[in-house]
């Protein structure tokens, strides 16, 4: 083939991948201004009940990002799960409400959500402390992998949406870890664009982090369970995705008891559902 060729070649395929964000974006509005089907509409009002809170603008947008999510994401039923709409909108509504006001709203890193019917079992080593390993089968609702994948039981999904005001929310935890992956690994620390944003949240997350451990120890003498899931003081990942749940399910609460944590989250996020 003549080298001019090659070239030119070379050339239309280096400009072809610089257009691909212009090609993406035209699609995603495209996408956009679709009408949003009644079914969907219809599974919003019955499985996500926190969608009615949200403001009107909020809702416009949150429709248009489910329909950009659906479309650009695969759903994989696992163990007999069948995928059908009803699963679609309502996991993609979780994950789309973390992103709302994001910038890249769409987790370029997630290629799959993996749904099973329920809990299901994985493999686990754990290292203890004499370097002695572990193995074996932990149960499990959710989970979120760095290689673009997010896994849900569905019927922890439902429960959880369903109830909006007790702090658990698996699908909400689980697209927090995702966003926590972004940058390769979960620690708690998402990306948070200006370098001095790192100092106040590790800061805030810190000290909000060794306040839960120390709750969980004072719940096992006076029994009064902690406004954060417990499960967020086995390491600041889990904690960052717990504190989520929270900030989205009992703003109120956490608002009057970690004020400093609901601002920073309140940032992240771009979020304010004090006013919902």
């Amino acid at each position: 083939m003549p080298i001019v060729v090659v070239s030119c070649l070379a050339l239309l395929w280096v400009i072809w991948l610089a257009s691909e964000p212009l090609r993406v974006a035209q699609r995603r509005r495209r996408i956009g201004r679709r009408p949003f089907p009644e079914t969907w509409r219809q599974t919003l009002r019955q499985r996500v009940p926190w969608f009615r809170q949200l403001p009107v603008e909020l809702q416009l947008r949150l429709k248009r990002h489910i329909q950009i999510f659906i479309a650009e994401k695969d759903f994989i039923g696992c163990a007999g799960q069948e995928i059908d709409d009803d699963v679609r909108v309502t996991i993609a509504a979780h994950a789309c409400l973390l992103t709302l006001n994001r910038p890249a709203p769409f987790y370029p890193q997630l290629r799959q959500i993996l749904v099973y019917p329920g809990s299901f079992r994985v493999q686990r080593k754990r290292t203890e402390a004499n370097g002695l390993v572990h193995e074996g089968e932990e149960v499990m609702s959710g989970e979120s992998w760095t290689h673009g994948q997010v896994i849900l039981s569905w019927h922890d999904t439902q429960a959880g949406a369903a109830v909006i005001d007790d702090g658990h929310n698996v699908a909400l935890h689980e697209f927090a870890h995702q966003l926590d992956q972004e940058k390769g690994h979960a620690n708690g620390a998402p990306l948070l664009g200006r370098r001095g944003n790192y100092a106040q949240w590790s800061a805030v997350l810190s000290r909000e982090f060794a306040r839960l451990r120390e709750q969980v120890l004072a719940t096992m003498h006076d029994g009064e369970e902690p406004l954060i899931d417990p499960y967020g003081a086995t390491d600041p990942a889990e904690f960052f995705a717990v504190a989520t749940e929270a900030f989205f399910e009992r703003p109120a609460r956490l608002s009057g008891q970690a004020p400093e944590l609901y601002r920073v989250l309140s940032g992240y996020y771009r979020l304010d559902p004090l006013g919902w």
